[in-house]
């Protein structure tokens, strides 16, 4: 069987999807979305099935390991630091670094030994990445990172495909974030949820899936 072949047999079965993340205000979205059809397992650093930090090479590795075989890898975390640009200091910039780029990163260099052949990764930005706002130099810098590293791998990967979900602000956190995003329009989060759904279903793979 070839790489073809089995990305479409991938999608046309139930699959044993790890959600990092699943418990966030995207996460548990793209959670409802996906179960029942799919076997759903939830990560994260203090909720979900298997806690995990994936800050932590090791913690990331461990969880491989008690999760099993799995046929797709969705990461809906990664926290990086906002502030105006004048007062960051690099330590703010180094937790961006270390969570939400390396932490992807390392979820897919650690995973393509766990993801089975024809499986799937699918990473999260936001549209920071091209419109960035007022205090949002560090998550703009890590997006576009993200960007880039999916672009790059995705050339390299012969068995697996790798996407990035790029929303915009999402209408369950307006309330919270609409004075970080003035003039910006919420999308919904059923769109956001389908780009996911997308990603993990679909055949595509180095694409930037920007729901704005």
């Amino acid at each position: 069987m070839n790489t073809r072949e089995a990305v479409f047999l991938k999608t046309q079965i139930k699959m044993k999807i790890l959600i990092v993340g699943g418990n966030g205000t995207i996460g548990k979205v793209v959670v409802d979305r996906l179960q029942g059809k799919h076997e759903i397992v939830v990560a994260g650093r203090s909720s979900g099935q298997i806690k995990m930090d994936m800050e932590v090479e090791e913690s990331i590795a461990r969880m491989y390991k008690e999760v099993g075989k799995i046929d797709a890898l969705v990461c809906i975390a990664g926290d990086a630091a906002w502030g105006e640009f004048s007062t960051l200091t690099e330590k703010d910039f180094y937790t961006g670094i270390k969570s939400k780029l390396m932490g992807q990163v390392n979820l897919v260099r650690l995973g393509q030994r766990v993801v089975s052949e024809g499986g799937s990764f699918t990473l999260t930005t936001g549209i920071l990445a091209e419109d960035p706002v007022t205090g949002a130099a560090v998550p703009a810098m890590v997006n576009g990172a993200l960007h880039s590293f999916v672009l790059a791998a995705s050339r390299e990967m012969r068995n697996h495909r790798i996407n990035v979900v790029a929303a915009g602000l999402v209408e369950d956190a307006r309330e919270k974030y609409e004075s970080y995003f003035p003039g910006h329009m919420p999308v919904s989060m059923d769109s956001v949820a389908a780009a996911y759904q997308r990603s993990v279903e679909g055949n595509m793979s180095g694409e930037i899936l920007r729901v704005y």
